[in-house]
């Protein structure tokens, strides 16, 4: 495994080019890498001091990583903060909203051995944090070189990842070359030590943090609040055709509800098509006047979701029925029930089966499934139950980052 991961990420530089000039994934994922080295070398050169350097795949795993990055700050503020990311989904967003508490924010090269100890080196970081699972061999090399301390935070495993596999000894390498390992439950603990790895601990899912952050001072929408009006909504984050395949019927069957629907793709062409199948009148929020009596406002922008939930009195979340569900975190933060697609791989999520368990979470399969959850939902007691249960949830898990800052100030900073 380890001859083909190097062959392939060596041939990679030369055939990439190649597949580029067809595939316009493939060309945009060169493209935004070109440039990487020499924007790192001018920053260091006007940011010459210590500087912590964050690892994350998206935005899912930068939102986990902001509240350790913001108390690691407060505790050190003469630190710098480099955020890379692999994925432009979370690159773009991120690098239009500014966050004053990052002071750089990088594409991540590929993981070739060249291009990777020119970064590492480039970059010189005092200490490396990694997020969730986004591990690149060269990259931990290259840092294990510099004996910089490496660690893996809000690390979620399940027996099926290539790190348990019978083919995982090359991947193992990887875990066994971090420092510490923080750990969102016990059961990653236990996966850990079965493969002889025993520097690890619970800390819980950062993002109980991000959201409790969020839920205590949203972005004020003062447009939106006098349309509401008091009137029963639900907020929709991240739907995907197959979301709205299940949703449509159910905002036409239901004409008492406003709608706020923050698609995962905000190219008009989904939203005009969804608003030609509803039988309630709609409008794009980029394009809406305020005065404007509509029941379904399309979120046609990033940036504001995670706010808007204070809007709900019950959120559905969108992805399962795709690629993977987005963060019903956010809506739990604001101590609302939140409903969700059954997922075929509930290990992958473990935050879903929990929120059912604790009773703020509700799987469904079908508009019908939709209908039913949202009756019982105007049922006073059943809705402040699911509220109550979602509160307490949120409050039970927060305090993660605080442990992870207090472990790394401890063992990196003098008091």
């Amino acid at each position: 495994m380890k001859i083909l991961y190097f062959l392939f990420l060596e041939l990679s530089a030369g055939i990439l080019p190649v597949f580029g000039a067809f595939v316009p994934k493939i060309r945009n994922f060169l493209k935004q890498r070109e440039g990487v080295l020499p924007a790192l070398r001018d920053f260091r050169s006007h940011h010459p001091g210590p500087v912590a350097w964050f690892h994350v795949a998206s935005l899912g795993e930068y939102e986990q990583a902001r509240p350790v990055i913001s108390l690691l700050k407060s505790h050190r503020p003469e630190l710098g903060v480099v955020v890379s990311f692999f994925s432009a989904s979370g690159y773009e967003p991120a690098k239009k909203k500014s966050n004053p508490e990052v002071d750089f924010i990088t594409y991540l090269p590929l993981d070739r051995k060249t291009w990777a100890n020119q970064f590492v080196e480039m970059l010189d970081p005092k200490l490396a944090i990694f997020v969730k699972y986004d591990l690149w061999y060269h990259h931990l090399s290259a840092l294990k070189r510099k004996h910089v301390p490496i660690y893996l935070i809000a690390a979620a495993f399940h027996k099926n990842q290539r790190y348990f596999a019978w083919y995982g000894d090359f991947f193992q390498q990887m875990l066994q070359g971090m420092d510490w390992i923080f750990t969102q439950n016990e059961s990653s603990v236990d996966l850990l030590k079965s493969i002889g790895y025993t520097k690890s601990s619970l800390a819980g899912d950062t993002r109980f943090d991000r959201v409790n952050a969020t839920a205590s001072n949203p972005r004020s929408f003062p447009e939106i609040s006098s349309w509401i009006q008091g009137r029963p909504t639900l907020v929709v984050g991240s739907a995907w055709q197959e979301d709205m395949n299940r949703l449509i019927p159910v905002i036409n069957a239901k004409p008492e509800y406003l709608w706020i629907i923050a698609p995962h793709d905000i190219t008009s062409s989904s939203m005009d098509l969804w608003a030609k199948e509803l039988h309630q009148s709609s409008a794009r929020f980029s394009v809406w006047d305020s005065s404007q009596e509509v029941k379904v406002l399309f979120i046609d922008n990033v940036g504001m979701l995670a706010s808007l939930y204070q809007f709900a009195r019950v959120a559905y979340v969108g992805g399962g029925f795709g690629k993977g569900l987005h963060n019903i975190l956010e809506p739990l933060g604001f101590g609302i029930p939140v409903l969700f697609a059954k997922l075929r791989r509930p290990d992958k999520f473990p935050e879903a089966s929990q929120s059912r368990l604790v009773g703020c979470g509700c799987e469904i399969q079908t508009s019908e499934d939709l209908m039913v959850e949202l009756s019982r939902m105007e049922q006073p007691a059943v809705y402040t139950k699911a509220c109550k249960a979602a509160k307490n949830w949120v409050n039970s898990n927060l305090g993660s980052s605080e442990k992870i800052v207090s472990h790394l100030l401890a063992k990196h900073f003098t008091p």
